[in-house]
């Protein structure tokens, strides 16, 4: 959105109602009714070739007779006159529209036929099919929506109407105030990352939340995130957990690809806060509306309940964040403050009868311990301590500490909290009802500060030469008028990445699997080379340990007859043959690349073997990437602590996984056209890697590529 656009949103001078009705039932009644209701801070202009009287707005028949300056309009008419209508509004010099109105699609040629005359007009467009807009601070509601909402730093932007209602009734209800809040429907014209980027630059929103049901360009939207969370958070609510997208994958990878498992990896990759929930929506906003710093990672609890401080350290087990460790010198500072008692470590436990001259003492002595990068607060009810001198006495020593340093406040029941919540909020501590919500608080800080995506592309590590080999087997394969590799292709393309791979022979007949074998050393694998079967083990389509050339022969026959016996239908073009590869020690990985249909092209790693979609261990980042991701991705699978080693069991060389990711990533780039990409099983041990099997699909795959039953 440009700048005269966002101002014809944010602070229109007069705004004009297409479609306004004397029936309140109607979508054009409501939004007159909530137009007028207001304080408006503009002209109010209702459109209508049948009178329509109400105080606080002026009539005209049509938009043809408008007065000027009008910046924005409110269209909600049938969806059968809304093109003629955008043409008329270009032709008054009105540039920017909200669409209400639902029922404009492609399939009956409305939606094209309106962004025509969106186009040639100069209008950009907000919706169809959406509930309207609401920016409080200039007294606009101009929606359908039952109740208005509160001034305030938040803007919120939702891809649904009714859970827009829902959430203004929520938000009057807490006193939570907003900057504006957006229903922004179908997303025709103008879309989510434009918004973004806007209410990035809105001096008056200190947050933005998102409710996000799915993405058309996830690239763009991280691009417009990664910008604007340097300056404010960004808090998402995404709904959809599906499998949907993953069910039509051809390879393990794409079969793990969940499409919520790529959004969450997404955001957390540059900064976005993602939630579960509407509370947690909220609560997120609470805290991040507030705290402005960047905080580490290590937090501190000063607690009078010590029950209470345990629930929440073992919250923290399982969020992003971890417990700090006290200093010496602190431990000895709390000794002189704190009863005998104490806990002495954190939690610090400051005992039951604590007074707010205990939490002074405690809460200075944390705050001023280096390794302490947040402070949690809890108060357990209690008849020993007046709970609003203990707030006063919090407040207080926080503002003297000075050192901004982020502090959450917990005061555990209804009761006690509902006492402490205004004075709180106006010193600007978040305060939560339970340890668990505390420590989701300080989560939001934790992944809001998280390292943003690399805005630069990564240099390839490959020479030119080996990129331009690479390009000639892909070409190659499309001469072919082929998608799928074969498994010799696959392992030449990631040879020629510097991922190693065992050497492979192919076989036209099992005569020739005996001679293959002679250039090897036994035992053997022989596996079915065909671009029809996937999984190629789960139809008897791989043999391992074979002994001799004749037993490889004999297997490579036995392998005929089974496969198409069980898939007559499929295409056998011949044998695959390796040696075994015997490391009795090594773990089996899978690292590959699949597509997600928001985000483009993904990385994925975890455990490996036939059992990967049952394990399903997997860490997923979108590339480029560069070592230290890399390693941050491999340190979250569960398979990572048995690569330290264990036992009798020595650790694996992860700098060699970690090259193989890398690989991958830069692979990703180079050759955008590979859909899918499966390196599995990927053997690892204190030796270095080895690649068994790979499997690569390139972009176009046909739905009759999908295994075949029959």
């Amino acid at each position: 959105m440009s700048s005269l656009e966002t101002e014809a949103l944010l602070a229109p001078r007069a705004v004009a109602l297409i479609g306004a009705s004397r029936d309140e039932l109607s979508a054009g009644g409501a939004i007159l009714r909530n137009l007028a209701a207001g304080r408006p801070t503009f002209d109010i202009y209702a459109v209508n070739p049948h009178s329509v009287e109400i105080e606080g707005a002026r009539w005209f028949p049509d938009i043809e007779s408008l007065p000027e300056p009008c910046d924005l309009a409110i269209i909600a008419v049938p969806a059968r006159h809304i093109p003629d209508m955008i043409g008329k509004l270009g032709q008054k010099g009105i540039r920017l529209a909200v669409v209400i109105s639902a029922g404009l699609s492609d399939e009956n040629g409305l939606k094209p036929a309106m962004l025509e005359a969106a186009k040639v007009a100069g209008v950009r467009i907000l919706g169809p099919n959406c509930l309207g807009v609401l920016i409080p601070r200039a007294g606009l509601n101009a929606s359908f929506a039952p109740t208005d909402a509160l001034a305030g730093g938040l803007a919120f932007l939702s891809q649904s109407g009714a859970l827009a209602t829902a959430i203004l009734d929520w938000a009057k209800a807490r006193n939570v105030g907003f900057s504006a809040v957006l229903s922004i429907g179908d997303m025709a014209d103008i879309d989510l990352p434009e918004l973004v980027e806007a209410f990035g630059d809105d001096p008056q929103t200190n947050a933005i939340l998102i409710y996000l049901e799915g993405l058309t360009n996830g690239r763009r939207f991280l691009e417009a995130a990664r910008k604007v969370r340097a300056k404010k958070p960004v808090i998402v609510l995404k709904a959809g957990r599906s499998q949907e997208a993953a069910r039509a994958a051809k390879s393990h990878t794409g079969a793990l690809a969940g499409s919520y498992d790529v959004y969450r990896a997404a955001f957390r990759q540059i900064g976005i806060v993602l939630v579960e929930s509407l509370d947690e929506l909220f609560d997120a906003a609470s805290v991040l509306s507030r705290i402005t710093s960047s905080p580490g990672d290590r937090l501190a609890i000063v607690s009078n309940g010590g029950g209470a401080g345990i629930l929440a350290v073992d919250e923290l087990s399982n969020l992003p964040g971890r417990l700090a460790e006290l200093a010496p010198e602190t431990v000895s500072k709390l000794d002189q403050v704190l009863p005998p008692g104490w806990s002495r470590a954190n939690p610090v436990d400051i005992i039951g009868d604590a007074p707010a001259e205990r939490y002074r003492g405690a809460i200075e002595a944390v705050l001023g311990d280096n390794g302490v990068d947040a402070l949690l607060v809890m108060s357990c009810p209690t008849a020993l301590a007046a709970t609003a001198a203990v707030v006063d006495e919090v407040i207080r020593t926080v503002e003297r500490a000075g050192n901004g340093k982020p502090v959450l406040a917990c005061w555990l029941g209804e009761n006690n909290a509902r006492l402490a919540r205004d004075a709180f909020s106006h010193a600007g501590i978040a305060l939560f009802e339970t340890p668990d919500d505390a420590v989701h608080g300080f989560s939001y800080l934790v992944q809001a500060a998280a390292k943003p995506l690399a805005d630069h592309v990564v240099p390839h590590r490959r020479d030119a030469e080996a990129i331009a080999e690479a390009r000639r087997i892909v070409d190659g394969v499309r001469e072919d008028g082929r998608v799928v590799m074969s498994e010799l292709e696959a392992k030449q393309l990631l040879d020629l990445f510097g991922v190693p791979v065992v050497p492979t022979r192919r076989a036209a007949t099992p005569g020739d699997v005996a001679v293959a074998c002679e250039h090897m050393k036994p035992p053997y694998v022989v596996k079915i080379v065909s671009p029809d079967l996937t999984h190629k083990s789960d139809i008897g389509g791989v043999v391992l340990g074979l002994a001799d050339p004749q037993a490889a022969k004999a297997a490579a026959e036995a392998m005929l007859q089974r496969i198409r016996k069980r898939r007559p239908r499929a295409r056998l073009e011949g044998f695959s043959v390796q040696p075994m590869i015997q490391r009795k020690r090594a773990h089996e990985l899978f690292a590959g690349i699949a597509t997600d249909l928001a985000f483009g092209p993904i990385l994925m790693m975890g455990a490996g073997g036939t059992a990967v979609e049952v394990l399903a261990d997997r860490a997923i980042r979108l590339p480029p990437i560069e070592r230290e991701e890399a390693e941050a991705m491999l340190g979250e699978t569960r398979i990572s602590k048995l690569l330290a080693g264990y036992r009798d069991v020595p650790a694996t060389r992860r700098d060699s996984i970690i090259d193989v990711l890398l690989a991958l990533s830069e692979l990703s780039q180079a050759l955008p056209e590979i859909a899918e990409l499966d390196v599995n099983p990927l053997l690892a041990d204190a030796e270095g890697v080895i690649a068994l099997d790979a499997r690569v699909i390139l972009s176009g795959c046909p739905p009759e590529l999908t295994e075949r039953s029959q």
